[in-house]
């Protein structure tokens, strides 16, 4: 698209800075509820994840992970001390060291294995004309911010360079999937890996959009005002998972709509954010990450799950949420394993308050 302008570009910049700064880098006191958690000694984790474990290290940070298909490796995007920006990596999980897949340049994120997992797809910037520039220009700000003792909040910027890739496992680029005008990311495959799902800014401000796995048939899904992002299609096929904050600049909810762009409705109305929701592959659940604002301060992000039921007229409804981590640290971007078994999330649950992924096997509720 053209580069958006620039009051326009301000205005989404904040929003998703915003927003992604709270989850990913918050470490608070907790909630009132974790806060009862801990006073009783008790944890609701308890009840839905056993064997918590730390799948990253040895980066600055990590997050958005990913299973393959097979679920013997995750995909995920994380920083170094040697390069300012976001870098794809694989990573075996029953051992052996991480494999970056992305070209090494530019601002890179949403990675996702193909259905056969033979391919890789995320989105990237490194064709910025200007990529020597950009990245000079975050590492003096980096430079400067620690000689001055600034700790910055998540900062993640539509760059309107950014495009989506089909990658091998190799890293071997095999092809561009977006050539529009603007930002084009956040994108994820179907379940039968015919479509993905995506976010862009094509139009001027972040929309949701689907399209053929080979990139063709490109259709417009949302066109509201704010952010509309984070996309996944059910396991069903028929309807798309997603946050917005149409109804509040900066307060995400999590909104539905089908895949033919109709019934669309918000599932959660709360004072606060919630964000990230996944859909679980076999069972009628949806997890997010969210936090309560109405008390003011600054929450603390958990996880959260609900049962949802589609009515015979084709109305989408959910279950009153219920809580999964209550851990002082910010839990975001949950995911589930193929078989729903595991979950994965990101997590400043580590001694240095930094996010890194982590797994845990999910016991599914009963009823």
């Amino acid at each position: 698209m053209e580069i958006v302008r620039s009051i326009m570009k301000s205005i989404v910049v904040t929003s998703f800075s915003w927003f992604l700064a709270l989850a990913v880098l918050l470490v608070t006191v907790g909630t009132v509820a974790a806060q009862s958690a801990s006073d009783t000694g008790l944890s609701v984790e308890t009840t839905y994840l056993k064997n918590i474990r730390q799948v990253t290290s040895g980066f600055v940070k990590a997050g958005e992970g990913y299973f393959s298909p097979d679920a013997t490796q995750i995909i995920y995007q994380a920083i170094t001390k040697d390069y300012p920006f976001y870098q794809i990596y694989t990573q075996p999980l029953a051992g052996g060291r991480p494999r970056m897949l992305s070209t090494g340049r530019g601002r890179t994120t949403c990675s996702y294995f193909s259905l056969d997992g033979k391919r890789i797809m995320y989105s990237s910037s490194h064709t910025d004309p200007q990529m020597t520039e950009t990245e000079q220009a975050e590492i003096k700000q980096q430079a400067e911010d620690r000689k001055n003792g600034v700790r910055r909040r998540y900062s993640w910027p539509f760059d309107p360079h950014t495009d989506m890739y089909v990658a091998d496992l190799d890293g071997n680029i095999l092809k561009r999937l977006t050539t529009a005008d603007g930002y084009d990311a956040e994108g994820a495959y179907s379940s039968d890996g015919k479509w993905i799902a995506f976010c862009s800014t094509r139009d001027g401000d972040p929309d949701l959009y689907i399209m053929k796995s080979n990139g063709r048939k490109v259709r417009q899904l949302t066109n509201a005002k704010g952010y509309d992002g984070g996309p996944f299609i059910s396991p069903c096929g028929k309807w798309v998972i997603f946050r917005s904050d149409r109804k509040e600049e900066h307060m995400l909810q999590i909104y539905v709509i089908g895949v033919d762009g109709k019934n669309e409705r918000a599932l959660t109305d709360t004072t606060g954010v919630n964000w990230g929701p996944y859909w679980h592959p076999n069972k009628p659940y949806l997890i997010w990450s969210g936090a309560d604002h109405s008390t003011g301060g600054r929450p603390n992000y958990d996880l959260w799950l609900a049962k949802y039921s589609i009515s015979d007229s084709g109305q989408f409804a959910i279950e009153e949420p219920v809580r999964v981590t209550d851990n002082v640290a910010a839990d975001v971007l949950p995911v589930f394993s193929p078989n729903g078994k595991q979950l994965m999330w990101t997590s400043t649950r580590t001694d240095e308050h930094q996010s890194q992924l982590f797994i845990a096997d999910f016991m599914i509720p009963e009823n």
